[in-house]
Parts: structure tokens; sequence; C-alpha cells
């Protein structure tokens, strides 16, 4: 039988172990900061109907999509958690209580080009808040704030979350007669920085916009102050366009709660060339940047959007959100080694029978387990050498050794793999009934450390 070479489609990510660890460590800290708020989980099918999903679907969606046929259904694979979110509340709308509160963590795919840090299938985390009918303007101020806690909970503090409100920008193109080609002019200025200003300025007027109407929106959109600055400068724009005196309101009280949700000014600012591309935003909008590296762009983003629901239902139902393409930060976070390798480790504890008889290793590793303390058995016949660079090698903090005289005494042999040499604690003996608080207190330094270390 001929052998077939293992391989991997490319753009889809397959971790080793450690990092799988790690990995899951960081979609546990989501999962928990989502809960905390009083986020709901649910988890839909990777498989829609393909006029379910394609809906609102157009343009470059529709050539990135997985479709395909079974029979006689026609089939799609979700390429975001936001349709299939849309489905999901129109479908159980009766039995939601409102404001529904969701988050999700779960594999989407797209069919684009693969390449650095671009994955055709990966992770995306979003969380959502859905009122019926209504929905306050507070929410578009707690949702970034949970991603604070997200990030800061992580270990990352050097990112900045930018705030903007498409009123603002549909209200100053009427003012400036662009209604009819807002959604392009939109995508062009969303595009500011990635190509500067000049080039920006040049695309719009090709779409026709006048040279005084470009200007006018590039100096207000790439004006730089304090949030305050920034706000009176819109504010100079009163009574000019009923949708952008609404827009400039909308924005003030987000800035005005996101301070008494405890986000500190450092980690966010208005930005009022923050557009996001995707037609359905329609009020407040995000875009979160790693600072000590813009040049990967957005690591998280969102907004607010009238009616999320509108081509299943006519029940209107307004919502904000956010997403972190989970699969894309962790490869950046990998890549610039970022990740702390102190936390890539599946166990606690390694108990390495020194006898033939292993009934009092394994009779000892459920009190452990028992105690909360992840927990292996060396069962093998190999070299002591071996036993230990096995924990070693999986960065097993704690090795405990079980011979006769241990077996005899009542008592365990415990070494700290990470400890010095010459430390007090780098290996003791120590009564069974005192060796789990040993180990525990020593893992207790280990558990409060973050999943991300930066460094100077």
């Amino acid at each position: 039988m001929a052998i077939i070479t293992p391989r991997t489609l490319s753009g889809f990510m397959e971790l080793a172990p450690k990092d799988q660890i790690l990995f899951e460590k960081v979609k546990q800290k989501l999962e928990e900061t989502y809960q905390m708020f009083g986020f709901f989980p649910i988890d839909t099918p990777v498989l829609e109907h393909s006029n379910i999903l394609l809906a609102k679907a157009g343009g470059e969606t529709e050539k990135q999509i997985y479709r395909f046929n079974k029979g006689d259904t026609d089939m799609t694979m979700r390429f975001d958690l936001t349709v299939p979110l849309a489905k999901y509340v129109a479908k159980n709308a009766g039995e939601l209580t409102f404001p529904f509160k969701r988050y999700q963590i779960g594999k989407v795919y797209r069919g684009e080009r693969a390449q650095q840090g671009r994955f055709r299938e990966f992770y995306q985390a979003d969380i959502d808040i859905i009122g019926d009918e209504n929905l306050s303007i507070a929410n578009d101020a707690e949702v970034p704030s949970i991603m604070y806690r997200v990030f800061t909970g992580l270990g990352l503090s050097d990112f900045t979350i930018r705030i903007n409100n498409r009123k603002i920008l549909n209200g100053l193109f009427a003012m400036l007669g662009l209604s009819d080609i807002a959604t392009d002019v939109m995508r062009i200025i969303d595009k500011i920085d990635k190509i500067g200003k000049d080039n920006v300025e040049a695309e719009l007027v090709d779409l026709g916009v006048s040279k005084d109407a470009a200007d006018t929106i590039l100096e207000l959109l790439t004006f730089k102050g304090t949030n305050e600055e920034v706000l009176d400068r819109l504010k100079t724009f009163a009574g000019k366009n009923e949708m952008l005196d609404s827009g400039v309101s909308e924005l003030c009280e987000v800035i005005y709660y996101i301070d008494k949700f405890g986000v500190p000014a450092g980690n966010y600012r208005v930005d009022l060339s923050i557009a996001r591309g995707l037609d359905y935003y329609t009020g407040t909008v995000y875009e979160t940047t790693f600072n000590r590296h813009p040049e990967i762009g957005s690591i998280c983003s969102g907004g607010r959007y009238d009616n999320l629901a509108e081509y299943y239902t006519k029940k209107k139902l307004p919502g904000v959100g956010m997403s972190i393409g989970l699969t894309r930060l962790f490869y950046i976070l990998n890549e610039f080694d970022y990740l702390n390798r102190d936390l890539d480790t599946v166990a606690d504890l390694l108990i390495i029978p020194m006898t033939d008889d292993m009934a009092s290793a394994v009779e000892i590793s459920g009190v452990m387990r028992e105690a909360g303390i992840r927990t292996q058995i060396y069962l093998e016949k190999k070299k002591f050498k071996h036993k230990i660079g096995y924990a070693d090698k999986l960065g097993i903090p704690y090795a405990m050794f079980l011979g006769e005289d241990e077996i005899n005494g009542n008592v365990v042999t415990i070494k700290n793999m990470k400890a010095a040499e010459g430390d007090t604690d780098k290996q003791v003996t120590v009564p069974v009934n005192e060796a789990v608080e040993f180990i525990k207190s020593g893992l207790a330094k280990n558990n409060s450390e973050k999943c991300i270390k930066l460094g100077e």
C-alpha cells in the first residue's frame, strides 16, 4: 500500500500541542470575561441553507464562500458569526429575553487567498447585545469596555479602541450633497490608514466628489486632538444636518459612559476616520489596534446596527457588537513571541512510580485530582532519566516520586521542576496529607499569570 504524505490544506491552522494549550487558555479567558458581563453562550451550525446565509451577501463575500450541494440541498459554510446570529434570533425571538446578550466563539470559513496571518478556516470570538425595537446607546459603551477587560485580562495593555459614529459620516455626506454615493465614499475613507490621505483624496475626486468637499471631509476626519477637542470640533457643525447632530450626540454619550465603565482614557479615542466597510453598521463603530504593531491593522472591530434580522423577520431587532479574529490574534502573538510559555503545560503534577506495583501512585493521583490538581501518572517502564525528562519536556511544574521508602513511610517526595538549584523548595519530602497544600501553594503564582507577556 502506498504511503500518503500527510499534509494540511493551505490556510488551515494546525497547532502543536503546547501552542494548542495556550490557544485554549486565551479562549477560556474570553469566555470567562463574556460570562462575567452576563452573556449567554450559543452555538450555530457550520453549514446553513445558502439562501439564509447569503440573503444580504454580495461582492467579495460571494467570491469567498464555500458553497456546495448535497442531494437537493444548497448549502454554504458560515463566513462569519453575525449572519447565523441574525437567523438564530429571528427563529427563536419568542423564546428569548431581550435585550439578548450572547457570545459565540467558533470557526468560520472564507475562501480568500491564504497568506501570513490570514486563514481560510479561523475562529471568531463575537459578542452582541440585541434589543427588541429599541436598544439604549449605553450598550455601545459597555461593549468596548468588555473588550478592554478581555485584553487586559490576557495581559495586553498596549492597545487603543478607536470609536466613531456612522451617522456623523452620513450626515456630513448629506450636508455636502453626497448622499447618493455615501456608501462608496465610506468605503474609500475606510482605507485612509492603508493608503494615506492623498490617495484617499484622489479616489474621492475620481468618484466625482469635488475638491472642496473632499478637503472638508478629510480635514475633519484627520483632525487630531483629545477626545474633548474632537467632539468640540464636531459641535461646530451643529444645526447643519439632523443626522450629523444625532451622531455627535450618540458619540458624546458613548464616550461619557466608557469612562464610567472604567476604561482608562489611554485605551480609547475618538477617531472620525473609522468607517467600517460593512453596510449594516448604522451608528457607533469601533476598531482596536495594537499600538506597538500598527501594521497589523485591527485586532477587534464592530459596531451598532439598526436591524440585525431584517431579512428574516419584520420584528425590528437593533444591536451592537464586536468581534475578535481569534486565530489571527493568536498567530500574531505567537509570531512576535508574546505568549507566556510558562503556561503551556497540560498538567500540574507528574507522579513517577518507583516500584513495580503502581497501586499507590494510582490512588494518590485520585486524591490530587479531587483537590483540583491536574495530574498525570508515568506508567511506562523506562529509566528514571527518561521519566524526569518527560516532565521537563512538557513543562510540568511538579514531579512526585513514590518509592518503597515513601510508600512505607506514608510520605511523598516532590520536586519543583521550575525552582532554581539550591532553592529550599527544590525537592522536599512531606506526608501525603500535606502534599496537596504544598503543590497548590506553589501553583497559585502560576495560576495568576497572564497569557500574554509583552516584556519591555
